[in-house]
């Protein structure tokens, strides 16, 4: 996943405020997950992570998706609609499949945001639901990823014919 986030960056840091700010909060999650999933560099400990780690996690997730939604998805659309019909249709047939990325990952954030640490079989079901959210968060990178190369190409192809 940082890999692939160095990527991106490199590919599309520096176009747009809202775009580097949206990569920044995606480094930022990547790495509280790998910290509560005990991914490399960080150390796996067969501790539950404590409320405040959940909860830290779960803000950040939230905060992440918002910015996608609210600032940067329209933003790209509306350029895509700008520069072709083709990367528009492009556009429009990846965004629903982030948004279904976007309704399991709200769902995690309900069931952990404010999970009881006493509740046992809530907690049970963590490192399963961590697994599937990391799984998610693979894809909808994936996704994000093909949208804002979409942008990229079709832009540079109309400022090219220019």
């Amino acid at each position: 996943m940082l890999t692939k986030l160095e990527q991106a960056q490199q590919a599309w840091g520096g176009t747009h405020n809202a775009i580097d700010h949206w990569l920044e909060e995606r480094q930022e999650l990547i790495v509280d997950y790998c910290k509560l999933e005990g991914l490399p560099p960080f150390e796996k400990t067969a501790v539950l992570p404590s409320q405040d780690e959940l909860q830290a996690f779960c803000q950040i997730l939230i905060d992440y998706l918002s910015t996608g939604h609210f600032e940067v998805y329209d933003q790209i659309v509306s350029q895509c609609a700008e520069h072709s019909a083709k990367s528009l249709t492009l556009a429009q047939k990846i965004q629903p499949k982030i948004v279904l990325t976007t309704e399991a990952l709200v769902e995690f954030n309900d069931k952990y945001a404010e999970a009881n640490k006493n509740d046992d079989t809530l907690l049970l079901s963590l490192d399963n639901d961590m697994s599937k959210v990391g799984e998610l968060l693979e894809q909808r990178f994936e996704l994000e990823d093909k949208l804002l190369y979409t942008l990229a190409t079709y832009h540079r192809e109309v400022v090219d014919a220019e």
